[in-house]
């Protein structure tokens, strides 16, 4: 074992964090993944912080953060700036300790993360259309003697944090990688403090929504920006951590962007092979080694799954549109004469080619086409893009005008 690293948050405090939640936080499981490491390259072991009680590892940070609190602190209750995660962390384990919580915000946050915290006993105040707006509300309760509970630029947050670290390095000590999600940094930071510490030659790479980078932009010199819809509003923070910042200068090895469509891709595929729900920024380590695999190739590499709570109708919708790209579903335009009948030689060649119709509508007011046919637009369930071109040349073939949508 090599000596830990000069950092702001040490391994003693890693150490003493980990005592400090020990049978309060679910010790998660650290698997190898068979499957995903053959369709990756690299030897993948996922860290399942999805598994905590309120989904997501800020649980950890947030707790060794109240455990800290004097008793005036706790009586005169604690306030906390979050649009989910780390609401919820903080919600669930000051109502175990008898902490008056209140939680801030922002306009827009999902009504099923605002319900989940107020089932935690905190008052909810839904205040500002940003983050930043939110915290500036939260002011008036510190300044009525409520504590701040910060989701990551905290000493005792981040060493809350670190214990992902510790558990992983002290589950596989041949590990060459672990790669987490970045948002304001505690977590990364937490992590990079343990494992250096643990084994100096680990390699800790973070991982951002290329629409949010502005810890990326930090640690390049860059300008700060970040901005834009992304399904990763875990890590859509647009300013780093002022502690998390020095800290991940000196310990974290390398920042990597990536796209939407490889965070939809990536919550897929926790989905179907994993059988395991992650939320957009759970999902971005596995984005990462998909989009750079040359990266991480033959490399024995830790994914932090950080979190699972995904809204449902948003997942519902990735996964629709997972199939879409793999080919197994298609959006088909046929012109069909206006009659009786038509619709039914249509599904008769679809069902001969073993093709299943998912939905039907029919394009008679706003078609560009003569007034006595419509067009018919079909989606339909295939095996793969070679079983659609089967059915697209089935239907053309018996005379009919037909063009996928779904490559528009």
């Amino acid at each position: 074992m090599s000596s830990k690293p000069s950092c702001l948050t040490t391994l003693e405090d890693i150490i003493t964090a980990a005592k400090n939640i020990e049978g309060a936080v679910v010790l998660t499981p650290f698997l190898h993944s068979r499957t995903l490491s053959q369709l990756t390259g690299a030897e993948i072991y996922i860290k399942f912080e999805n598994l905590q009680f309120t989904a997501s590892f800020k649980e950890r940070g947030a707790l060794n953060r109240l455990l800290s609190l004097s008793d005036s602190e706790k009586k005169r209750g604690i306030v906390a700036v979050s649009a989910g995660n780390h609401a919820q962390g903080v919600a669930y384990h000051a109502q175990r300790l008898g902490i008056p919580a209140c939680i801030v915000m922002p306009v827009g946050t999902p009504f099923i993360k605002v319900r989940h915290t107020q089932e935690f006993g905190a008052r909810v105040e839904i205040q500002g259309s940003t983050l930043d707006q939110a915290f500036a509300f939260s002011e008036r309760f510190i300044n009525e003697g409520m504590t701040l509970i910060h989701p990551y630029d905290d000493e005792k947050v981040i060493a809350g944090q670190g214990t992902v670290g510790l558990e992983i390095i002290q589950a596989r000590e041949d590990l060459e990688i672990i790669v987490a999600p970045v948002g304001g940094g505690g977590l990364i930071c937490g992590i990079a403090s343990a494992a250096k510490s643990l084994k100096s030659s680990i390699r800790v790479i973070g991982v951002q929504s290329a629409s949010y980078p502005a810890f990326y932009h930090a640690l390049h010199g860059e300008s700060v920006h970040g901005e834009g819809e992304t399904i990763a509003e875990g890590i859509a923070v647009k300013s780093p951590g002022r502690l998390t910042l020095v800290a991940a200068r000196k310990l974290v090895d390398e920042m990597l962007l990536v796209s939407e469509e490889s965070l939809e891709n990536a919550v897929c595929l926790l989905l179907n092979i994993e059988k395991t729900v992650a939320e957009g920024a759970g999902a971005a380590p596995l984005a990462a080694i998909c989009t750079y695999p040359e990266k991480f190739a033959g490399k024995k590499t830790a994914l932090v799954l950080s979190g699972g709570n995904i809204d449902t109708r948003i997942l519902a919708s990735l996964l629709m549109r997972s199939l879409v790209r793999e080919g197994r579903v298609a959006r088909l335009r046929i012109t069909i004469s206006d009659r009786p009948g038509s619709l039914a030689k249509i599904s008769g060649i679809v069902a001969e080619c073993g093709g299943n119709i998912i939905e039907v509508s029919h394009q008679r007011i706003f078609a560009q086409i003569s007034v006595k046919n419509a067009y018919l637009d079909l989606a339909i369930e295939t095996r793969d893009p070679e079983h659609i071109q089967i059915i697209l040349e089935k239907i053309s073939g018996e005379g009919f005008s037909v063009r996928r949508l779904d490559e528009d």
